[in-house]
């Protein structure tokens, strides 16, 4: 039996139990995240634009901005780009049976979401101790800042925006995005590693019931598809001219004053010559 969303079966003993989310959910994600691509590319090429004028910055904090200001320290973007590599991994041997590509990617796919698992343990606790933890998270000012610019898209009468502070308020959802998906995916892996043969674990596919199990793979599986679409638009934004400076940022840790200046507020993200590297 299925449905849009899942699979269903019949265990031993009769009964109807969930068995994996319904795999052709990943052309669904894929098609979603084509569609999202071109239409985001007709917006900004055709879309009427407003003039954008953002709220002015004080010059005296603008003058405390050094040449080039440190947005991403060495360990924050070597987490970045093996989080990247890892993930990249996990949706290419979840996709590809699905895809009609045979391999034996079982092992290849729960030694990322170990490594995964393994970086977003050591983020937690880097962004916990060394970094501004709340920097990246959605606050009230956000949602004040959406409000106002969705009315200025339509035409309706709203204050400047302010420019951001470290993080603009799309970077925000989209962490949160990832964050909840994230929560999803890894502990219900790492329970799922008990029904393969690794090193960790002695085999144990009857640690759970069939209930159980098929919760975990449902959810394990949603999650997964939603990250394909996630992953696109992460790419197809990193690759956008207007976003290359972001994308600098996070090869080579540090972007221009002009780059600060024209996106950043210097009285909400505040930096200066003598500011040490902080993430």
């Amino acid at each position: 039996m299925t449905n849009f969303l899942v699979q269903w079966g019949v265990n031993p003993w009769g009964e109807d139990t969930l068995i994996h989310a319904q795999w052709a959910l990943v052309y669904v994600a894929f098609a979603f995240g084509l569609g999202f691509m071109l239409a985001h590319t007709l917006f900004v090429k055709f879309w009427p634009k407003r003039q954008e004028v953002k709220a002015p910055v004080s010059e005296v904090a603008a003058a405390r901005v050094p040449e080039r200001v440190t947005r991403h320290s060495l360990p924050a973007r070597m987490f970045h780009w093996i989080m990247a590599a890892s993930m990249l991994t996990l949706l290419g041997t979840a996709s590809a049976p699905v895809l009609g590509f045979r391999f034996n990617w079982v092992e290849i796919h729960w030694i990322a979401g170990l490594v995964l698992t393994v970086s977003i343990v050591y983020h937690i606790i880097h962004a916990s101790v060394w970094l501004d933890f709340w920097s990246i998270w959605l606050n009230r000012e956000d949602a004040r800042e959406v409000i106002t610019r969705f009315k200025r898209a339509v035409g309706q009468r709203a204050p400047a925006p302010r420019k951001a502070a470290k993080y603009p308020w799309d970077n925000k959802m989209y962490h949160t995005a990832i964050v909840l998906s994230a929560l999803a995916a890894v502990p219900t892996g790492l329970l799922m590693m008990n029904r393969v043969q690794t090193p960790f674990f002695t085999r144990n596919p009857y640690l759970f019931g069939d209930t159980t199990w098929g919760v975990m793979y449902v959810l394990h599986g949603l999650s997964g598809i939603g990250l394909v679409g996630l992953t696109m638009a992460h790419v197809y934004f990193a690759i956008r001219p207007e976003k290359l400076w972001i994308t600098k940022g996070m090869i080579f840790g540090d972007i221009s004053r002009q780059d600060f200046l024209q996106h950043h507020d210097p009285q909400r993200w505040v930096v200066d010559s003598h500011e040490v590297e902080h993430g």
